[in-house]
C-alpha cells in the first residue's frame, strides 16, 4: 500500500471554483465582454452536473488551452507532481528512497529519475513531433499554455499539498512531450525500467548464465505488469440485429488506476463545424480518449499485442561490451547520466549511473527470467512505441468519425499504443479492432529467429519474445503498407464489423465473438489462449442477456452491474458438496459462510470477501480443477474442484482455513456484507463499493494494485471500473449515460472528489447532456470565458 504522503501526492488536485475572470451568463449575451481582436482566441467553459466541463473554442490551440485550464482546476497538484517525474527530479524533492509511481509501477524515486534521465531523448521527440499534424501540435501548445495560465492565475492559492512548493513550476513543451512518451512506453521500456538500470558488464569474464525458473519468470513479468495484468477493461458493442432500437449500442467499462497519470477526466470538446466529442481524457492528453460524438461511440481495452522484443546478443570473445552482428563485432555504446537526490538528512547530492545500449536498444537484465549479462550472452530491448506521437491524430479522427468505417480509417496511422478499439454507430454497426502498435514479426520469423532454448521457453511461460540478436535478418519486417516502418499495418491486424455484437475483456481477438473467424494474424498480436475469467463471464452473460430479448441500455447496464462472480459459480458447488469432510474448524466455518453467499459481489453479498481470499490462493493449487481446460470449450472449462483427489482436497481445505484466519485477523465477520468490507483507498470517506477482483471473473472489476489481500481496513480499492458509459443513438444523436467512479477532482476539498463514487455505490448512471440546448439547461454556475494570449 502507498504511504499516506505518496497517496496525497499521487491523488491531489485543485478545487473547481468560480474565478475572477468568470462572466455572468447574461453578460455573454450582450456581446461586449471580449474585444474583437481577442474573440478569435476565446473559449467558453460551462460546467454541468458532477463538474463536467463543456468547452467550446474557435481553434484547436484555444480548445486545448481551456481544457488544460479546466483540468488544472480539478487536478493541478497531480499534474505538478507528474511533471516532477518527467523532469527526473523526484529524488531531489521527495527523497531518493521514497517510492513513486512510474506509469504502472511503484519504484524508488531514485530509480525513476535515473530512468527518465536515461530514456528521454528530447531531440528524438522533437523530430517525432515535427511529423505530427499541425492540429496536434496546436493542441500540444494549448495544453502547455492553459496549465501555465492556471498556475499564474492562482499563485499562492493552490491546494495545500502543492501550494508554495518549489516543485510546482510551469510546464514546458518538452515536458508535455515527455508525458506523452512515458504514457506510450508504459507497456514496455517503463515497465522494465529496473531491468534497464540493472544492466552492467559482468564483473568477471568467467560469469555464466543461471538456470531459468519459468514459474518465477512468469511471476517477474506479473510484477512488472506485463503478464496477466489486473489493469484491463471490458467493452461491448451491439449492432442493429440485437438492439431494441435497431441502432448501435456501446458499453465501455475500462479498469484503470484511480490515482496517477492513467486517471480519467470527463470533458466535452467543441470546435464549431469541425469537432463535437464528449467522454474522457486521460492525464494531460489534450483530447477525448474514450467517448462519443453524434454518430459513433467507442471504448478501449488493453490488448494482448506485444509492444517490444528482446534480442539475445552473442558477445565477442573476451569483450563483454561488444556483440556479434552477422559475424562482425559491434561495440556497445555507454553514457553516464546524473541526478540530484536528497537523503534522509535533507542533504542533496549528485549521483551518476552508466547505461549501455546497442543498435537494438538499451541493454537489460531480468535475472528472474534467466536473462543476465554474462561473458557470452546479453540482452537488449527494442520498444515499438518509442516516439509514438500519433495518438492525438488518431483521437481527432475518432472524434470526427461518422461511422465505424471512419473509425477504422482513423486507426491507419497506428497511433493507439496498446489498446483494442470497440465501437458502435447510429447505423447499427459494431466494430472490433486491434490496430495497436505491434512489431512486425510473424510466426515464421519467431521460429527462424529463435534464441537459446532457455530464452525461447519464456514466450509461452512468461510472454517474453526473445529473438536472435546476432542476425540483422531477425530485425522487424518492413511492410511497404505500414505507415511506420517495422510495425504491422492495419491490413494484417484483426478488424471486423458485425451487426450482432462484439466484445473484449483483455483476452485476444480470438474471443471477439463465437462465430468470428480469423486467419493470418501474427502471434505477436495474440493467440487462442484464454486467460481471463472475465472473458469467460462476458461470453456467458452476453448470450444470456440476449436470450431475454433485444438489448437496451438499461439491460446492458444492469447486466454489467449484476456483479456475478463467475469463478464462484464455477467452483463453489464442488466445494460445498465436500464440506462434510472439512478437516478443521476453520474450514467448516468457511463452508458455513460460503453456503450463505449469493455468488455475487453486490453491497449486500455476504461472504464475498471470504471467497476472494480463498480463491486468491486456491486457484494456484496444482491440478485444482475437476475439469481441466479444453480448447474446444474455452468458456466452460476449466471448472469445478478436484475434491476426489486427496492431495488437491488437502490444499483446498488449507487455503480455505487460511482465508478464514485472514478475514478474522482483519477484524471482519466471515459473513459480513461486502459493502462493509470493500472501500476506496484514495479517500477516507467510507463509501461502500460493489464489484469483484480480476481473479474472480466479475465483469465490474475492482482491486488493489499493490496490496490486494484483506487488512484491518478491509479490501481497499485503488483501480478498476473507472469511466463506465453506455451510449446508443436516436434521431438527434447520442443518448449517453456514464459514471466516473472516482469523480473529476483529486483535491479532497472539491465537491467533485467523491461525488460520483457515491453514485457508483448506488449503481446510478447519470445522463450526459450533449446537445447545446441540453447543456444550457444542465449548466451549474456561470459560463467562464477564457482568452489565450
Amino acid at each position: 500500500m502507498l504511504p499516506n504522503t505518496s497517496r496525497r501526492l499521487l491523488a491531489s488536485g485543485s478545487r473547481f471554483a468560480l474565478l475572477p475572470v468568470v462572466i455572468p451568463a447574461m453578460a455573454l449575451l450582450t456581446g461586449c465582454v471580449t474585444a474583437p481582436d481577442t474573440q478569435e482566441r476565446t473559449a467558453t467553459i460551462q460546467r454541468t452536473t458532477n463538474g463536467v466541463p463543456h468547452i467550446t473554442a474557435p481553434d484547436p490551440e484555444t480548445l486545448a488551452y481551456a481544457m488544460a485550464y479546466a483540468y488544472a482546476q480539478d487536478n493541478v497538484c497531480m499534474t505538478a507532481n507528474q511533471l516532477v517525474t518527467v523532469r527526473g527530479e523526484r529524488s531531489r524533492h521527495f527523497g531518493g528512497a521514497t517510492p513513486g509511481l512510474l506509469a504502472r509501477r511503484m519504484l524508488p524515486n531514485e530509480q525513476i529519475d535515473f530512468f527518465i534521465a536515461a530514456h528521454m531523448d528530447d531531440a528524438v521527440l522533437d523530430k517525432a513531433w515535427a511529423g505530427a499534424s499541425a492540429e496536434s501540435q496546436a493542441l500540444a501548445r494549448g495544453a502547455v499554455g492553459g496549465y501555465n495560465r492556471y498556475l499564474a492565475d492562482h499563485a499562492g492559492k493552490l491546494p495545500a499539498v502543492c501550494n508554495g512548493q518549489s516543485w510546482v513550476r510551469p510546464m514546458t513543451l518538452t515536458e508535455f512531450r515527455r508525458q506523452g512518451e512515458l504514457t506510450a512506453v508504459q507497456a514496455a521500456t517503463a515497465a522494465l525500467a529496473d531491468a534497464m538500470l540493472g544492466a552492467r558488464p559482468p564483473a568477471a569474464v568467467a560469469e555464466v548464465a543461471s538456470p531459468v525458473n519459468l514459474a518465477d519468470a512468469a511471476d517477474a513479468m506479473r510484477d512488472a505488469g506485463l503478464l496477466d495484468s489486473p489493469l484491463g477493461s471490458n467493452a461491448w458493442a451491439f449492432g442493429k440485429d440485437v438492439t431494441a432500437n435497431g441502432r448501435g449500442l456501446l458499453v465501455g467499462n475500462p479498469h484503470f488506476p484511480w490515482a496517477g497519470v492513467n486517471r480519467f477526466w470527463q470533458v466535452h470538446l467543441t470546435l464549431p463545424g469541425s469537432l463535437d466529442v464528449m467522454g474522457v481524457g486521460i492525464g494531460n492528453f489534450p483530447n477525448v480518449t474514450i467517448g462519443f460524438n453524434k454518430d459513433v461511440a467507442w471504448s478501449h481495452t488493453v490488448s494482448t499485442g506485444k509492444r517490444f522484443t528482446l534480442h539475445e546478443l552473442t558477445l565477442a570473445a573476451g569483450d563483454p561490451t561488444s556483440y556479434l552482428l552477422d559475424g562482425k563485432p559491434v561495440k556497445m555504446t555507454s553514457r553516464s547520466v546524473s541526478i540530484q537526490t536528497r537523503g534522509a538528512d535533507g542533504a542533496v547530492q549528485t549521483k551518476t549511473h552508466t547505461l549501455w545500449s546497442t543498435q537494438w536498444g538499451p541493454m537489460v537484465v531480468i535475472p528472474r527470467a534467466g536473462l543476465n549479462w554474462t561473458a557470452k550472452t546479453a540482452y537488449a530491448l527494442k520498444d515499438a512505441n518509442l516516439g509514438n506521437v500519433r495518438a492525438t491524430d488518431s483521437a481527432l479522427g475518432f472524434g470526427r468519425a461518422r461511422n465505424v468505417d471512419e473509425m477504422r480509417q482513423a486507426m491507419k496511422n497506428i497511433g493507439t499504443p496498446w489498446v483494442n478499439t470497440l465501437a458502435a454507430d447510429r447505423h447499427g454497426n459494431a466494430l472490433y479492432a486491434d490496430v495497436s502498435v505491434v512489431p512486425d514479426v510473424d510466426a515464421a520469423q519467431l521460429k527462424r529467429c529463435a534464441p537459446s532454448p532457455g530464452a525461447a521457453a519464456l514466450l509461452n511461460a512468461a510472454g517474453l519474445v526473445v529473438l536472435d540478436g546476432s542476425k540483422s535478418s531477425c530485425d522487424w519486417q518492413r511492410d511497404p503498407a505500414s505507415p511506420v516502418a517495422g510495425l504491422i499495418p492495419i491490413e494484417r491486424m484483426p478488424v471486423t464489423v458485425r451487426t450482432d455484437w462484439v466484445h473484449n475483456s483483455n483476452d485476444s481477438f480470438a474471443y471477439t465473438h463465437p462465430e468470428q473467424k480469423w486467419s493470418g494474424i501474427s502471434p505477436m498480436v495474440g493467440t487462442a489462449v484464454l486467460s481471463r475469467p472475465r472473458t469467460r463471464a462476458g461470453l456467458s452473460e452476453i448470450p444470456e442477456m440476449l436470450a431475454r430479448g433485444k438489448v437496451t441500455p438499461d439491460a446492458a447496464q444492469n447486466q454489467l452491474f449484476s456483479n456475478r462472480n463467475f469463478m464462484g459459480t464455477v467452483v463453489l458447488p464442488d466445494l460445498l458438496a465436500a464440506c462434510a469432510n472439512a478437516p478443521s474448524p476453520e474450514a467448516r466455518d468457511g463452508c458455513a459462510a460460503l453456503r450463505g453467499w449469493d455468488r455475487s459481489n453486490n453491497l449486500d453479498s455476504r461472504g464475498a470477501h471470504l471467497f476472494r481470499e480463498f480463491w486468491r490462493a486456491a486457484r494456484n493449487v496444482p491440478g485444482v480443477h475437476r475439469l481441466p481446460f479444453n480448447p474446444a470449450e474455452p468458456v466452460a472449462t476449466p471448472a469445478g474442484l478436484k475434491m476426489s483427489d486427496a492431495a488437491v482436497a488437502g490444499k483446498v481445505w488449507e487455503t480455505l482455513a487460511n482465508a478464514v484466519k485472514a478475514v478474522r485477523a482483519a477484524g471482519f465477520a466471515l459473513d459480513a456484507p461486502l459493502g462493509s468490507v470493500q472501500r476506496p483507498l484514495i479517500t477516507d470517506e467510507p463509501i461502500a463499493l460493489h464489484g469483484g477482483d480480476e481473479i474472480e471473473g466479475v465483469l465490474n472489476n475492482l482491486g488493489n494494485q499493490f496490496a490486494p489481500a484483506i487488512s484491518a481496513k478491509g479490501l481497499t480499492i485503488d483501480y478498476g471500473s473507472s469511466y463506465v458509459q453506455s451510449v446508443t443513438f436516436d434521431d438527434r444523436g447520442p443518448v449517453a449515460r456514464a459514471v466516473l467512479t472516482y469523480g473529476q477532482s483529486t483535491n479532497p476539498a472539491s465537491p467533485h472528489a467523491n461525488d460520483q463514487m457515491r453514485l457508483y455505490s448506488r449503481k446510478e448512471w447519470p445522463a450526459l447532456p450533449f446537445h447545446e440546448d441540453d447543456v444550457a439547461k444542465a449548466r451549474m454556475g456561470d459560463v467562464m470565458r477564457l482568452t489565450r494570449p
